[in-house]
């Protein structure tokens, strides 16, 4: 099947309130324009040269998410444009994303990547360091960076209880935060599991092969 397609068929089974992000790492622009022109326009990519790249060859009105783990070192080549980082997972992280965002004079939306599986090659912050956090002092002081949410990968597994289990757990944690700390964002599920997610109360997912097929390895 085509993207455009793929895309369709994607959008009859979310409702209007959930936002799909088009997983399109390692695929070429000719891809993202034909999801581009059936109407997508939130992007995400996993390594920050390849989205600078696609940026600068692509319509601007594209929002661009970061989805994969983030080097520090690396926040500056983005920070002029990204539009949503979502595996922001230390205090370190966002101070930097902070002073980059203040070099450009914008704030810098952000999730929270909280680990909810027990696969130790998950990265996340604790969920019983989320609280503290959001309430420390350094945090408070980070005045170009907005936290919109939390994001959470569960483990990979063919078995839905346990993937279910680690959703419900990230959900909960939402909410009892979001009321506190003005929360609208949780991203849960991609494209193997992401039905289930928006059945536990994801309101983001983020899909690639389903739309794009196989990913390319470079």
């Amino acid at each position: 099947m085509s993207i455009e397609a793929n895309l369709a068929n994607i959008r009859k089974e979310i409702s209007n309130n959930i936002s799909l992000v088009a997983v399109s790492k390692t695929k070429p622009t000719s891809d993202i324009l034909e999801a581009y022109s059936a109407g997508q326009r939130i992007f995400g990519e996993n390594k920050i040269q390849e989205m600078v790249s696609k940026f600068e060859e692509l319509p601007k009105d594209i929002k661009w998410h970061m989805i994969g783990h983030l080097q520090r070192n690396k926040v500056k080549y983005m920070a002029h444009f990204v539009d949503l980082i979502h595996g922001v997972d230390s205090l370190k992280t966002l101070k930097e994303i902070n002073k980059q965002a203040q070099k450009h004079r914008r704030t810098i939306a952000c999730l929270l990547q909280i680990k909810i599986a027990t696969e130790d090659t998950k990265f996340g912050i604790p969920t019983d360091e989320v609280g503290a956090l959001l309430m420390s002092d350094e945090f408070k002081s980070l005045e170009n960076i907005q936290i919109k949410g939390f994001m959470g990968m569960a483990s990979f597994t063919e078995d839905l209880d346990i993937v279910k289990t680690e959703f419900d757990v990230l959900k909960a944690l939402y909410d009892q935060l979001s009321p506190i700390h003005d929360l609208n964002t949780l991203s849960m599920g991609m494209s193997g599991d992401y039905p289930l997610a928006i059945e536990c109360g994801s309101n983001m997912v983020r899909v690639g092969s389903a739309i794009f097929g196989t990913r390319n390895y470079n």
